[in-house]
């Protein structure tokens, strides 16, 4: 899942480098403004390819999914104030 995200991402950032490259290494020969139109694509891909790098997947675990282990969502769900300490609990049963 993770090596999907980092492949897409990498090749955005990839086309992008490509892109601007090209428009000031050659393309501006033949027309400014299309190096110029070739930057400006360039300059939209950085922020899809953040985007596109960062967005969960259907099988991706996100923070506050269960993990399936009792202790460790115990543990959890009591450092996002979900339940009360164990310590709380136990005061209120005396």
């Amino acid at each position: 899942m993770y090596t999907r995200r980092r492949r897409r991402y990498f090749l955005l950032m990839g086309g992008c480098l490509i892109l601007f490259v090209s428009a000031w290494g050659f393309v501006r020969f033949w027309s400014v403004p299309a190096a110029v139109a070739l930057c400006i694509v360039a300059m939209v891909i950085p922020p899809i390819a953040a985007m596109v790098g960062n967005a969960r997947g259907k099988d991706d675990r996100w923070w506050d999914d269960p993990t399936g282990d009792p202790q460790s969502d115990e543990w959890w769900d009591e450092l996002d104030g979900k339940t009360r300490p164990k310590s709380q609990k136990r005061d209120s049963r005396k």
